[in-house]
């Protein structure tokens, strides 16, 4: 019998190895959904916009060298899911992390968004939020969050100890 729930997979991307656990998720469950997988990849310039003359060309720089990272990062997924017979299509796109794949998903009839966490402590979260975070929050698709290997679970006195 075939599985029908997952036709179209998102699986969002920054490149790091935290994520990749997020992407071999997204290529287990497409292959057994035997649906097609989106590596998403958002270029986020509002952290290096903040230059006050407007320096055009560091922008256009620093653009260029996200785009870079992106496709390197959504390669990665191409090339994972080549070797597991998954059909992967690479999309970039600019602006807010968890905007943009929100947003995404909703035009695209996607299915199952697959997103990684870096396993930030609860006072990096609640300073600077959390991409993964803010998906779930916005979403009205269903939402799988896979911890990063690195992620480590924390205590009320490890955020003690970190104060």
């Amino acid at each position: 019998m075939e599985n029908t729930l997952f036709r179209k997979i998102l699986v969002a991307t920054d490149g790091s190895e935290q994520v990749r656990k997020a992407v071999d998720s997204a290529i287990e469950i497409a292959k057994l959904s035997d649906a097609k997988l989106y590596a998403v990849y958002v270029v986020a310039l509002g952290g290096y916009a903040i230059t006050p003359s407007k320096d055009t060309e560091w922008e256009k720089a620093v653009k260029e060298q996200l785009i870079k990272e992106g496709k390197e990062a959504t390669n990665y997924v191409e090339n994972t899911g080549r070797v597991a017979n998954i059909e992967v299509e690479s999309i970039i796109l600019e602006g807010s992390p968890a905007n943009e794949i929100v947003n995404f998903a909703e035009k695209n009839d996607i299915d199952l968004i697959v997103i990684g966490t870096q396993g930030k402590s609860a006072i990096q979260r609640f300073l600077i939020g959390s991409v993964a975070e803010n998906v779930v929050r916005h979403s009205e698709k269903i939402v799988l969050v896979v911890r990063g290997e690195n992620a480590k679970k924390r205590s009320l006195l490890n955020i003690i100890e970190i104060l």
